[in-house]
């Protein structure tokens, strides 16, 4: 199982943003976000989860950071926040991304972008962003849908791509425990599922691992220093 630490940038700082009542509660864990990265590969990190949040919520962008963090990574990159636009994403893998999150907002609007990314790029430097409420398509960007997961799930696999990024956003950042079952649902699909959304501690990522999935997402739960990034090396390789 692959771990992801999460390094989510807003302002150009490491932050976390989550939603609350409809309000944003935003918690910044850092100003320098290539320091962050940096550190996280000198712990031993073969991956990152980079995101840019404004990109993510239509509030600005911090690309010209995420080219200079993408040009210095020693380690590889996964770049996601709503990425649906095939110049933006393109361009993002000419950066250096070892694989760019396609946004789901845009990929249930128009499939059949991810067949044409698929086809230009292979489907190893791409994964497609699955977040739901509810069992219902969430973009981040846009309003829960009236799309069942299941339905969208196949649309991904029917184009090509093997890779996705599942998120119960109403889990995200809460340290609750991940959506174990609506990954396996997945999995069950033929998909690698890379799991984010309420790790809060090594009995979760310990679970993911036993469940067999591709990979998890860690973000607050490293900040806050639920454990360390040894520790959770540790556990999802043992």
């Amino acid at each position: 199982m692959d771990l992801f630490p999460a390094v989510d940038i807003r302002g150009g700082r490491v932050t976390h943003v989550r939603a609350e009542g409809g309000a944003v509660a935003p918690s910044v864990y850092g100003d320098d976000p290539a320091a962050a990265v940096a550190h996280l590969a000198a712990l031993g990190a073969r991956w990152v989860h980079l995101v840019d949040l404004d990109w993510a919520y239509r509030t600005g962008s911090n690309r010209d950071l995420v080219r200079t963090l993408l040009a210095a990574a020693t380690i590889r990159v996964q770049v996601g926040g709503a990425l649906d636009a095939e110049d933006v994403i393109g361009e993002t893998l000419s950066w250096g991304a070892a694989r760019v999150v396609i946004g789901c907002g845009a990929a249930a609007v128009a499939p059949d972008l991810i067949g044409r990314l698929v086809r230009a790029y292979g489907a190893d430097r791409l994964a497609v962003g699955v977040d739901t409420k509810d069992g219902r398509l969430a973009p981040r960007s846009g309003p829960v849908t009236d799309m069942p997961t299941p339905f969208f799930t196949r649309i991904i696999r029917d184009q090509g791509a093997h890779t996705v990024v599942y998120t119960d956003v109403s889990r995200d950042g809460t340290l609750a425990g991940p959506d174990l079952t609506g990954a396996q649902g997945i999995a069950l699909a033929g998909l690698h599922v890379v799991l984010s959304g309420g790790v809060g501690s090594l009995t979760d990522l310990q679970a993911v691992r036993n469940a067999r999935l591709a990979g998890v997402i860690v973000g607050r739960a490293l900040h806050e220093g639920r454990f360390t990034l040894t520790e959770a090396l540790e556990c999802a390789t043992a």
